[in-house]
């Protein structure tokens, strides 16, 4: 055995504790560690002494209850600060640490509040301004790994021979194809519509359509070539979620087979890597989500494993049960869709833990911070502000180490001055996560 395993030491070892400390010492942190309730197997390794009994020599943290517990139940919880962070779960004084980090990681990544009552948005999301993060203005800090960067420091201090491995920031950028085309891939009577709509506009754009129809102009929001060349020259790593569901009023793409959209997607995954798009109304219908993970598996004759869900409409526990009951091993859904920020307070991936059924599961959680439609759609920003706004987050993950995450959507940025300003902000985006 390590002579400098990490000891916890507990009088109530449970499944939760299990779940935090392989987050934090194993994911993060990188050190072994034990979980122990048997003061004998302490030994001389360096131990943190999660429990309220005296152990010599030891890093205490007090529990305040939360790890012991099953099920969900509501909280008055307070928010203080320590070190210019935002803290709660705090507990006494005679600690060496001043509120029970444990607990309050775990109840940010499980997403514990998003299990309790809440008044849902008209599309039946979690809003983000019912999250503790937003009520108390830290939705844009990843404050679980700056609270582990503290807890690393505190325990080198406590005992020199820990050595933690160093966390570098990485940053990837990923596209929901939502409208892939403006003209193409919709069938003769709803062009035909279209062109007759066109025909009584001041600006007609009929002339527009029938070229790309005739296959004389590309699509204007087929800018994919465009989209990807400027990503793999930034440097960055990139995913590509298109969808293959059934049209719906909120789901405006394509038949999954129309001839247009299957050689888009051919060429899409010629340069790029594809998941998942899954439609509005698959967050909660397994049978949907399977059929479509099915059909895009046809289309890419592989095996498909990553997704985000349409319109972000991730509902817990039951949106991330769907996934993985259908095989998908990785999520890109764990952020708001109406602010931008940490969603669960980390920006480093990390295992779904089950509330309901009290076990962490096999689906790793991508977590993002900010999306395109956000600001232009919700938040209404100028670009300007968008831009600054984008590289406080890029600051605050680069200081934690952790991994950034940004959404674009293609339809956003196709066509029109106001895109061509968005364009600008991508690539500004694009420069400043790869300097």
């Amino acid at each position: 055995m390590d002579p400098w395993m990490l000891k916890i030491f507990t009088r109530c070892n449970s499944p939760r504790l299990k779940y935090v400390a392989d987050l934090i010492f194993f994911s993060i942190l990188g050190v072994p560690y034990e979980i122990v309730t048997d003061r004998r197997r302490i030994g001389r390794n360096p131990v943190i002494n999660y429990s309220g009994e005296k152990i010599d020599d030891a890093f205490r943290i007090s529990p305040s209850g939360l790890l012991g517990e099953t099920g969900i139940k509501p909280f008055d919880i307070e928010v203080s600060e320590w070190k210019n962070l935002p803290i709660f779960f705090r507990t006494e004084t005679d600690a060496d640490f001043p509120f029970d980090i444990f607990s309050a990681i775990f109840y940010m990544v499980t997403r514990y509040e998003e299990y309790l009552p809440f008044k849902p948005d008209i599309h039946g999301r979690f809003p983000a301004s019912m999250s503790l993060a937003f009520r108390n203005g830290f939705l844009k800090k990843p404050v679980v790994n700056l609270w582990i960067k503290e807890l690393a420091a505190e325990l080198v201090i406590h005992f020199p021979e820990l050595v933690f491995k160093k966390n570098s920031f990485k940053s990837f950028v990923t596209f929901d194809v939502d409208e892939p085309f403006k003209y193409l891939g919709k069938d003769l009577f709803r062009n035909l519509g279209g062109m007759l709509l066109d025909l009584g506009k001041k600006n007609s754009s009929s002339a527009e359509r029938y070229r790309t129809i005739k296959g004389k102009l590309k699509d204007p929001w087929n800018i994919f070539d465009y989209l990807i060349e400027k990503t793999e020259n930034s440097g960055s790593d990139i995913l590509i979620f298109v969808p293959t569901g059934d049209r719906t009023e909120f789901d405006r793409w394509p038949t999954w087979n129309n001839e247009d959209y299957t050689e888009l997607l051919a060429a899409i995954r010629s340069k790029a890597r594809i998941g998942l798009h899954p439609s509005y109304f698959s967050s909660d219908n397994i049978k949907k989500l399977k059929t479509e993970k099915a059909r895009l598996e046809s289309l890419m004759a592989s095996e498909i494993f990553s997704a985000r869900y349409h319109y972000i409409r991730l509902k817990l526990p039951v949106s991330y049960s769907t996934l993985e009951e259908a095989g998908i091993r990785e999520d890109y859904s764990m952020g708001f869709a109406d602010e931008p920020g940490f969603r669960a307070g980390i920006a480093t991936p990390f295992y779904f833990y089950d509330l309901n059924k009290e076990n962490k599961t096999n689906l790793m959680v991508y977590p993002f911070q900010v999306m395109d439609a956000t600001l232009v759609q919700y938040r209404k920003m100028n670009p300007g502000d968008a831009q600054c706004l984008i590289e406080d987050l890029i600051d605050e993950t680069r200081l934690a180490g952790g991994i950034f995450q940004s959404v674009w959507h293609n339809n956003i940025l196709a066509e029109g001055d106001a895109a061509m300003e968005w364009r600008a902000v991508f690539e500004n985006t694009l420069k400043y996560q790869n300097r």
